[in-house]
């Protein structure tokens, strides 16, 4: 357990990389969306939710990747990405079921194991002492 404790920030930076790659639906939505979903929208409106949504997952990488490097905000970027992450999966699990065979079930897989990982860190983190230089 010291041994994930004391290395979690590269597992937290590897999530929050993974999570970041959402960011290309900031430049060009329609791969993404096909990608992830095996469908396009198309619109101004599709356009605006799209990018933003894309921004929106890629700036919770980023917070991942400053949380890794910023043991005060760990946790609670942990918390933030993590319910992020569980509301997407909830989505899918109840409306878009039929996406999982697309980019959609692997993010729901993927997302699952970080959000286990997430919850594993913080409850193993809390019996550690505070003043412990491991969690840094």
């Amino acid at each position: 357990m010291l041994f994930f404790i004391k290395h979690f920030k590269w597992l937290m930076l590897l999530s929050g990389l993974l999570t970041c790659t959402m960011l290309q639906g900031l430049f060009d939505p329609r791969p993404l969306l096909v990608s992830t979903f095996g469908k396009n929208i198309e619109g101004n409106l599709a356009e605006i939710i799209t990018r933003n949504w894309a921004t929106l997952i890629g700036l919770m990488g980023i917070m991942l990747i400053y949380g890794a490097f910023v043991p005060a905000v760990r946790k609670f970027c942990l918390v933030i990405a993590g319910i992020s992450k569980m509301i997407f999966i909830i989505l899918i699990l109840s409306l878009g079921k039929p996406y999982l065979e697309y980019g959609a079930g692997i993010a729901v897989i993927l997302d699952s194991i970080m959000i286990v990982l997430f919850v594993a860190y913080i409850l193993i983190a809390r019996t550690t002492s505070k003043g412990s230089s491991i969690l840094t």
